[in-house]
């Protein structure tokens, strides 16, 4: 073989080569290659199927605080403040002095009417030793009995007199009591508006003080229309009376956040709307042993409600659009689907309870919800609800 006839045929060799290898890529490029949408498997979620689960809730209604006794201290006479013996905010017992008032009208009445009774004493001695005179002198028919007769009388009317006399001392002494006026009963004393040397009297605006016993407190708080339609459908009972008897022991969250260290117990309540306000007033009462509560104080009063069955689900498995609330949920092809629900968050903060949109053994999506939508088929790896509720829910 020549030079030419070799060159030849090395060229007809790579071009064969070139060919099969051409051939090749594209066998190779009619084949999808490894990860590509069209094979790629479903991706792995965690999903809860939900037992309805035994919890407890409450809710706060702001209320105001007021003594179980509050007595307007007043005057029962007209005078001066003369003294005061105690200060705003003390702790008082009953018969404790308070306030004198002057006025030396009633002074000069009693001594009045002491020696008004001394003279009524002395006119019946008077009277009586003419009695004693006079029947010997009728015995012996020396005067008539006519004369005995009137003694007798005047007797009477001398003691009649005293009576009255003596009626006169009590009242004049009852006046002169009222110029020292005493605590009622066994209390905190508020605010004290008038000053020593201020003229008082029963019919001034403001009275001397009031007076909060401190055995117990009540919490004034109320119900607006909503809150009686679900209070009435929550307790049980024929009547509002009924139901509150089966309410549990409240607590009452003082102002600065704190819990106070009683219960108390829903009493009283009025049943009917206020036409002014739209609400139904209550009454919780507090046992204050302490004197803590304030009359005129404000707080929370809760009320707690055990429910045993409710659908509880985590927050984090749910996401607002459109002020709704919705879940993802996992059909038996495990695909998912949104769906609206309505709640109600859990004291904890952690749940929601479901009261509308989902129903015991559904399953849904705890997480990854943002690349989730509707028809996409997943791969459900089932959570274990006891080791999520027993972590979330206190």
């Amino acid at each position: 073989m020549n030079e030419h006839s070799a060159s030849i045929f090395t060229c007809m060799a790579l071009a064969i080569v070139i060919a099969g290898s051409n051939c090749k890529n594209k066998q190779a490029g009619q084949q999808p290659p490894m990860g590509m949408a069209g094979s790629k498997e479903p991706q792995q979620y965690s999903v809860l199927q939900i037992t309805a689960q035994p919890v407890s809730v409450h809710t706060d209604y702001p209320a105001t605080l007021q003594g179980e006794e509050v007595v307007e201290i007043r005057p029962k006479i007209e005078g001066y403040l003369e003294e005061q013996y105690v200060d705003e905010g003390a702790r008082v017992k009953r018969g404790q002095k308070l306030f004198r008032i002057s006025n030396p009208q009633y002074e000069q009445e009693l001594r009045s009417a002491e020696a008004g009774v001394n003279t009524a004493q002395a006119d019946i001695k008077s009277a009586e030793l003419t009695v004693n005179k006079t029947k010997p002198l009728v015995e012996k028919e020396i005067i008539s009995k006519y004369e005995l007769d009137a003694a007798e009388y005047t007797l009477q009317s001398k003691k009649a007199a005293l009576a009255q006399a003596q009626a006169t001392l009590a009242n004049a002494r009852a006046n002169l009591g009222y110029t020292i006026i005493t605590s009622p009963s066994n209390g905190i004393i508020g605010t004290i508006p008038y000053k020593k040397g201020s003229l008082v009297s029963s019919t001034s605006t403001d009275p001397l003080t009031t007076l909060s016993a401190d055995k117990g407190i009540y919490a004034y708080f109320a119900f607006n229309e909503k809150q009686l339609l679900e209070f009435n459908r929550t307790f049980k009972g024929a009547t509002v009376q009924d139901k509150l008897r089966n309410l549990p022991a409240v607590q009452l969250v003082l102002a600065d956040g704190t819990l106070y260290n009683q219960t108390g117990k829903v009493e009283t309540a009025s049943g009917l709307l206020t036409t002014e306000t739209g609400s139904s007033n209550f009454r919780a009462t507090f046992p204050n042993p302490d004197a803590l509560l304030k009359s005129g104080g404000s707080a929370i009063v809760r009320i707690p409600r055990s429910i045993n069955d409710a659908l509880l689900i985590p927050q984090s498995a749910t996401y607002e659009l459109q002020d709704k609330r919705l879940v993802y949920t996992v059909g038996n092809d495990n695909k998912v689907l949104s769906k609206a629900i309505i709640t109600t968050p859990t004291d904890d903060g952690k749940f929601f309870i479901v009261t509308d949109g989902l129903a015991n053994g559904d399953k849904i999506v705890l997480d990854g919800l943002t690349s989730l939508k509707d028809s996409m088929a997943i791969k459900p790896a089932m959570a274990n609800p006891q080791t999520i509720y027993s972590a979330l829910v206190k």
